[in-house]
């Protein structure tokens, strides 16, 4: 078992900043997962831990153990790639097994760990097959076995997912989550998918632009983003953004978007009385606009007349595009919702579940 940690870690290919001063503490026995879009460095991050990329500058440590010059051979790690990366003229035994005859393991070890890990992940019955003969579903499996049977003290994934169908994908989510658990070793995890990150890490690393945004559980961030980055990476559909100016009139302040205004709880008033006047981006998630025939009891319900644009049935709710002047925003509304396109609505805020973000530096006023 492991931790992990980057220390002040830069990655430069030529002129181009990869990576650019990450800190990150890992803890042993953690699902990890580096979050962000394409090209935003998660993958390089994941390589430099590996030994695929060398450190421009800082250091990376499994343990008490500064691995910068270690071979990737002798870093105790184990890596799934997007790819899966298996040997087609292989069986998917001889897959399993081919680090371990590299290694010069003795015979019966490594039928040992190959049978035990065949067993885990459910696939005793495809050991005699090729990968060719697999579904994406079995040569997800096979690669992840190949990895557990090196028992490393860390295990690396790149974006294992992304060469499956939807319904693949939430299935092998699951799986992953339920190897982390037995096998109780430390998870580093990449993909640029928030679905994934929030439903199997321990904490999720947010990045951009090779910067680190935010490292905290996921309900932290979904709860509290720090930038409005943050606020528009994690939750699907994204949050809801409109440009607007802190407002105060008889003592209670406004968000005031040009095409509506909405008052602030009072509970909250001090927190935003010092941004009166600036600008700022108020934030709003889709699920807390609601359709006002079936606004949820107990929240501070604010009405705001918008026209609906596109509506999207998903069985359990409503996805709904609405325009309000100039501004187009999403809401998921209750299913039993009679809105049509066309229809010019009263919709309801939530105003005890909103953000607001420092037009300037994007940073989230709280």
């Amino acid at each position: 078992m492991a931790s992990v940690t980057y220390e002040n870690v830069t990655k430069k290919f030529g002129e181009t900043v990869a990576v650019n001063d990450l800190n990150i503490k890992i803890e042993d026995k953690e699902f990890l997962v580096l979050v962000g879009p394409s090209g935003c460095g998660k993958t390089t991050a994941l390589r430099l831990l590996a030994g695929l990329e060398e450190i421009t500058a800082g250091q990376i440590m499994i343990d008490d153990r500064i691995v910068n010059d270690i071979a990737p051979k002798d870093r105790d790690i184990a890596m799934v790639f997007q790819s899966y990366a298996l040997y087609p003229h292989l069986s998917v035994f001889e897959n399993m097994a081919f680090g371990l005859r590299l290694r010069r393991f003795a015979k019966d070890e490594i039928n040992r760990r190959v049978n035990d890990a065949a067993e885990m992940l459910g696939i005793q019955d495809l050991l005699d097959r090729k990968p060719r003969q697999l579904s994406g579903g079995q040569r997800q499996r096979v690669a992840v076995g190949r990895a557990i049977v090196r028992e490393p003290k860390v295990f690396l994934f790149d974006e294992p997912l992304s060469n499956l169908d939807a319904k693949l994908r939430v299935q092998m989510r699951a799986e992953l989550t339920k190897h982390h658990q037995r096998l109780q070793t430390t998870f580093v995890y990449v993909t640029h998918d928030q679905t994934e990150a929030m439903t199997m890490a321990s904490r999720i690393a947010v990045i951009t632009k090779g910067e680190l945004q935010q490292l905290d559980t996921p309900q932290v961030l979904y709860d509290l983003p720090n930038n409005l980055f943050v606020a528009g990476f994690i939750g699907s559909p994204s949050m809801n953004f409109f440009p607007a100016k802190l407002k105060k009139d008889a003592g209670k302040v406004y968000v005031d978007t040009g095409d509506f205004a909405i008052p602030i709880p009072d509970s909250r008033t001090d927190t935003f009385a010092p941004h009166v006047d600036k600008n700022v981006v108020f934030g709003i998630r889709p699920e807390n606009i609601h359709d006002s025939a079936f606004t949820p009891p107990s929240v501070t319900a604010e009405k705001v007349a918008a026209k609906v644009d596109i509506t999207e049935l998903m069985g359990n709710e409503i996805n709904i595009f609405f325009v309000s002047g100039k501004n187009t925003f999403i809401g998921r509304v209750d299913p039993r919702s009679k809105m049509s396109v066309g229809d010019q609505v009263q919709i309801v805020f939530n105003m005890d579940n909103f953000h607001v973000f420092d037009a300037e530096t994007e940073q989230a006023i709280r």
